[in-house]
């Protein structure tokens, strides 16, 4: 919740997210399962650091602004901060909002916890998984106009209720495939993050972020001719956490160039400067000497112009539901979203107001 403003469109179902992850965690523990080893499970709490004057007072205005909209929130002097996280470089005009119920978890041990709670309804008839078995278009009635299938390369798939569209960054571009004459303006958002794997010189009690990660702070990328080319504007900002493999896990970049997801060594080493500045202990060490150990991790965040997902029926397909455009929320906002999805298919009243997220209006005729 560090990085959610109270009061925007994705607050309440940021809020609701949080409560169902944290109720997902309650009831692998009643059922006797660790949740830290099932899903990476972890309540470290987070901190967002501010290493000037400026910074510190925003981060005081944040913490009352958290604290009014019923959320735990501390704003932190220089002091309190170094006992906190002893790695960290902190001068007398640094301070950090701390949010203690943050909590921090792995999602590939997630995925894998739910697809092996899904399969248990393969006999039922009432799950399914289908891999290398891309869509090509969906199949409408000659009655209503309604999507009543799927067709993917190998198979046809009936509906009886909903089909949902949940394709991440591709969204935007299958959807033009698919050609039902609606745009949506989904587009891929680059994103490296750096793992020292079992990396013992600092070990950190919170998920750290700086200031500038709400904003992406903008560092213009030139063209080899100079120009500054928008469309590749990179942002830079530190974060950073211990995971519960004991893995230190360094932030983060984001760009955009397409679907790439090539490693770029200089934004790799843009992350580590970067992260350096903060952690004096990491000055000492350059990346080379890491070797083998190190890792990066490469995803494509599924963008959204305005900054929201996209959560709702497509104009002119009442069947047909879009779930995308989360960019780097998709995780913390993943069960509210799914649980939103299923209260407009089953027609239930929904815990969160789903109008901000609504595809009329932000998507265009195309």
């Amino acid at each position: 919740m560090a990085s959610k403003t109270p009061g925007s469109d994705i607050w309440e179902l940021a809020l609701r997210s949080h409560q169902l992850w944290e109720s997902l965690a309650e009831n692998l523990h009643n059922q006797g399962l660790n949740p830290q080893e099932v899903l990476g499970w972890k309540k470290t709490g987070s901190l967002l650091f501010g290493k000037t004057v400026e910074e510190s007072a925003l981060l005081e205005r944040r913490v009352e602004q958290l604290s009014e909209a019923g959320v735990e929130a501390k704003f932190l002097s220089s002091h309190e901060l170094l006992s906190e996280e002893p790695a960290l470089f902190v001068d007398k005009e640094s301070g950090a909002a701390l949010l203690p119920n943050d909590c921090q978890l792995d999602a590939h041990r997630t995925v894998a916890y739910i697809e092996e709670g899904n399969r248990q309804f393969v006999s039922q008839g009432r799950y399914a998984e289908f891999y290398h078995d891309p869509v090509i278009s969906l199949l409408r009635s000659g009655k209503n106009g309604e999507v009543e299938a799927v067709l993917t390369s190998k198979s046809t798939f009936y509906c009886k209720k909903a089909v949902v569209v949940a394709a991440g960054c591709w969204t935007g571009s299958l959807m033009r495939e698919l050609d039902i004459g609606v745009h949506v303006p989904i587009k891929p958002r680059k994103g490296h993050l750096l793992v020292l794997e079992n990396f013992d010189q600092i070990r950190l009690n919170h998920g750290l972020m700086e200031v500038g990660y709400v904003s992406h702070q903008q560092i213009k990328q030139h063209s080899a001719a100079g120009l500054c080319n928008d469309e590749e504007m990179l942002s830079i900002s530190m974060t950073a956490t211990t995971d519960t493999m004991g893995n230190l896990v360094l932030g983060s970049s984001r760009q955009f160039v397409g679907f790439s997801t090539e490693a770029d060594a200089s934004i790799i080493d843009s992350i580590w400067k970067r992260v350096q500045e903060f952690f004096p202990k990491l000055r000492e060490m350059n990346l080379v000497e890491i070797g083998k150990d190190r890792k990066v991790r490469i995803g494509l965040r599924p963008y959204m112009p305005d900054g929201k997902p996209v959560i709702g029926t497509v104009p002119g397909l009442s069947n047909v539901f879009l779930a995308s455009g989360h960019e780097g929320s998709g995780l913390s906002l993943a069960l509210g979203t799914a649980e939103m999805v299923a209260d407009m298919v089953m027609g239930n009243q929904g815990k969160v107001d789903f109008a901000p997220f609504a595809v009329e209006g932000r998507v265009a005729d195309g």
